[in-house]
């Protein structure tokens, strides 16, 4: 993919991964281009003939919604939000994520309600294609009149304010504009709102979580199923008989996948002298499929996100409106980024419960799985680290949708806290990256204690790349670089998700 081009084309989450990954530029569709200048141009005539007053536009914000501003300050009105607003803190939001920021803003501005100027939105796109990332803190936002802490540094470099990363540098705004010979934006009437309003902060950290959370799913199987050969597992709770007596998707998706994977195994298929394995085995369609599930639910309700418009007010040139109301509430994104922590936290709990069944010395396993234990404490001290980290993962899996703090004198008394619910979902989606890497350290090293019996060829194949990283251990040896290898591969391992 070369450039992508932002229209009223359904965006979805593949597509944004698709964009992202190619490194591929956007430009803004003809259509959308004519919508906002339609939206900017009526936006413009109202003001010059109405002396009705309009929220954000005409007014302050917030509960000095009515407090009247003259038309020679409108301008002023809208810089000094954004940089009033600008009050976030704590850690940096990734570049990665801040370049998902941009391209759902321009997204959402692009269908022509939101009454700015089309140099505004050709400044964000410049920003996207040349990979400048204005510096974004991650604490600020209550997820309520949008993200305004969070895109209110995004945007300020827009009018020659603020800080952003270029190929890794830091830049203030006035140096960056110097380097690409840009002049800072002159903000129009309620352009300074527009930017601000929305739900991009939320939405881009959804995104990025789903992408990343898919993928952990689908490895989650796979190295359960390691797990499960390893632990000289039996393979009759996969049977599709059982996943068909009680249809959900994800739980019969999970069984196809582990079939399709121990597929010719000469471990799966030998006789066992256990007649049940530990539900961490056993269960893992119904658990496992769960969380598939909620993925799916979480991809619906963000994908509709991401293609609306969620700036307020909300311009209709054609019906000759301007109405204030609420899009940019973050309650549908609040609720499902707190139900993404929970899903994507189980798949670390019952990992942890595989990894322990893995060195506890049962089914003809060496304790800690080492060949002298004793002189070797092995794999003991992993599943100490892992047990910690899904302690940290329950703790995060509070919600933060439950919560609301007033704001505003009151005129803003219900808000989402779903910016909060998006940095600890990341938190969450990271931790259980580095659980199944502590899964698959253990499970590759249990496997070869089965030998000279051999799983299927996928797991072979699999097993072997994994090999070229992290080495079977014979000794005691320094662990945490094995885990941090083994991280590294579960983070960049190629797979293909089809099933």
């Amino acid at each position: 993919m070369k450039t992508h081009v932002i229209s009223s084309q359904f965006l979805g989450i593949d597509k944004v991964e698709k964009i992202i990954q190619s490194k591929a530029k956007i430009s803004l569709s003809k259509e959308s281009a004519e919508a906002v200048q339609k939206c900017r141009k009526y936006l413009d005539e109202k003001m010059e003939h109405s002396d009705v007053p309009v929220y954000g536009v005409t007014t302050g914000f917030g509960s000095l919604c009515n407090t009247s501003v003259s038309k020679e300050d409108l301008s002023t009105l809208q810089s000094n939000l954004v940089k009033s607003h600008a009050c976030g803190i704590g850690e940096e939001v990734p570049q990665e994520i801040v370049k998902l920021m941009l391209l759902m803003k321009i997204q959402s501005l692009s269908y022509g309600n939101s009454g700015v100027q089309l140099i505004t939105i050709e400044r964000l796109i410049d920003f996207f294609n040349k990979g400048i990332y204005p510096v974004v803190y991650q604490q600020g936002s209550l997820g309520a009149s949008g993200d305004l802490a969070p895109l209110a540094h995004m945007c300020l470099p827009l009018i020659g304010e603020g800080e952003v990363y270029y190929r890794n540098k830091k830049y203030t705004a006035a140096e960056i504009n110097e380097k690409f010979g840009w002049k800072p934006i002159t903000l129009q009437s309620k352009e300074g709102l527009a930017l601000l309003n929305g739900t991009q902060f939320m939405s881009a950290y959804a995104v990025w979580l789903l992408i990343k959370s898919k993928k952990l799913s689908w490895l989650a199987d796979i190295i359960g199923a390691i797990s499960l050969e390893a632990f000289d597992g039996r393979i009759e709770p996969f049977n599709m008989s059982v996943h068909f007596a009680r249809p959900h998707i994800g739980q019969i998706l999970t069984a196809t996948h582990i079939n399709n994977l121990l597929m010719g195994s000469e471990i799966i298929s030998r006789p066992k002298k256990h007649v049940q394995d530990p539900y961490s085995f056993r269960c893992m369609p119904q658990v496992h499929g769960a969380t598939k599930d909620s993925l799916t639910h979480i991809t619906n309700v963000v994908e509709t996100e991401i293609n609306s418009v969620t700036d307020n007010p909300t311009v209709f040139p054609d019906e000759d409106l301007i109405i204030s109301a609420g899009n940019f509430h973050g309650q549908p994104l609040a609720l499902v980024l707190d139900f993404l922590s929970m899903a994507m936290s189980e798949l670390g709990n019952i990992s942890e419960r595989r990894i322990y069944q893995l060195i506890a010395g049962k089914r003809e396993l060496p304790s800690f799985l080492v060949k002298n234990p004793g002189l070797n404490s092995g794999f003991m001290i992993p599943q100490y680290t892992a047990a910690s980290i899904v302690n940290q993962n329950k703790s995060l899996t509070m919600p933060c949708s439950t919560d609301s703090i007033e704001s505003s004198q009151g005129q803003e008394d219900h808000v989402s806290m779903g910016a909060n619910a998006a940095t600890k979902a990341f938190r969450v989606v990271e931790n259980v990256e580095k659980i199944l890497a502590i899964e698959l350290l253990n499970a590759a090293q249990a496997l070869e204690f089965r030998r000279p019996l051999k799983s299927s060829e996928f797991i072979e194949d699999f097993i072997a790349q994994y090999r070229r990283y992290v080495p079977f251990v014979e000794n005691d040896t320094i662990m945490y670089k094995l885990m941090q290898e083994s991280r590294e591969f579960v983070r960049n391992v190629n797979i293909i998700m089809e099933y």
